[in-house]
């Protein structure tokens, strides 16, 4: 891996080290990754499809147990944790998935009052209300909107409710997985700031963005993280990818900046 950052200035959100991951014990899917994701700052995982980036995922959220190599959350290894262990860790986990995967037989509110009252058994009905009207107020959506059904809302609202679910736990660290997928150039700019927006509103908070636009990581990545055949490429800036003089991550970048 080439790295153009000095990563000892920030303490690590996340800390891979020589990650493997093979399914049948033949082909590795990761192999031998090394990756830090610094703590506060947005970092963008891209690469071409095939390339591990929804593998990883997993087994950040601790979905999938690696074959071999240690993953540190927060500065705890969870690749020894008891499934209990690794619940509880889960929820400094807020995630944005690719559909924003609504409930469909629950209002927007709803969906952002379900992991409250999952995980928050203390607090009252009124006061988890209070907390979802916030975290859909933070996503931008309106009021009005608040009691219709995911089949009622634009593409955009559905992003919106899906991160305010995300929010709902106040994470420490935000995950998108290909958050602007299927959407047109207009409502992919919209998605961008939300992510932007969200990352602002505590002090601290890391966002992990899994994503094939490279337009869109350009714009809002603190860092860019290129993988290719189960480890990373190139891990820097947006100045460093534009300058580089790796050959597969000049194509990959030629390609996306046409935009």
């Amino acid at each position: 891996m080439r790295e153009s950052v000095d990563l000892s200035k920030f303490d690590p959100a996340v800390k891979i080290v020589d990650l493997k991951k093979s399914f049948d014990g033949n082909e590795f899917v990761l192999n031998g990754m090394n990756l830090t994701i610094p703590k506060g700052k947005i970092t963008v995982l891209i690469g071409y499809s095939g390339t591990g980036k929804s593998v990883l995922l997993k087994h950040i959220l601790g979905l999938l147990r690696p074959t071999s190599g240690t993953i540190q959350i927060l500065g705890k290894e969870i690749t020894t944790m008891t499934d209990d262990e690794l619940t509880k860790i889960r929820h400094k986990f807020g995630m944005l998935f690719q559909y924003a995967a609504l409930f469909d037989d629950m209002s927007a509110i709803e969906n952002v009052c379900f992991p409250l009252f999952e995980h928050c058994r203390d607090l009252s009905r009124n006061q988890v209300l209070e907390i979802a009207r916030a975290r859909l107020k933070d996503s931008g959506l309106e009021e009005k909107h608040y009691k219709k059904l995911p089949n009622e809302l634009s593409g955009g609202m559905r992003k919106r409710v899906g991160l305010a679910r995300a929010l709902a736990l106040d994470p420490e660290i935000l995950i998108y997985d290909e958050p602007t997928t299927g959407l047109d150039p207009v409502l992919s700019e919209m998605v961008d700031n939300l992510i932007v927006s969200a990352h602002n509103l505590k002090q601290g908070t890391t966002s992990i963005v899994v994503s094939h636009d490279l337009f869109a990581a350009l714009r809002i990545g603190d860092f860019l993280a290129m993988l290719d055949s189960g480890k990373v490429l190139l891990f820097g800036t947006a100045d460093d990818f534009l300058e580089t003089d790796i050959e597969l991550v000049k194509k990959f970048v030629s390609k996306g900046v046409r935009r």
